[in-house]
């Protein structure tokens, strides 16, 4: 059963589409045998990681940059704005 969303292929977090337990394994259409598990209680909508984000770096949701890792996160981790930072509206 597909339990998250993941958009487009360079996503590095997809929507939790339903309330995912700790531990839970996240799935989502084309895997292609990625393997990942919640680390922690993921609300139902929020974002799960998929890959590793680095401190600073941008984080793609829907083919698009949402903002920039405020601390290194890791796959399975919840991303939200403890570990998010947005920069909609900043100056380059």
């Amino acid at each position: 059963m597909v339990n998250t969303l993941v958009i487009d292929p360079r996503d590095m977090v997809g929507v939790a589409l339903v309330e995912l337990e700790d531990g839970s394994m996240v799935t989502f259409a084309d895997m292609n045998g990625q393997r990942v598990h919640a680390l922690e209680p993921i609300p139902f909508g929020h974002k799960i990681a998929l890959v590793p984000i680095a401190e600073g770096q941008h984080i793609i949701k829907y083919g698009a940059s949402i903002g920039v890792a405020a601390r290194d996160i890791q796959p399975g981790e919840h991303v939200h704005t403890h570990n998010l930072k947005s920069v909609r509206g900043a100056r380059q």
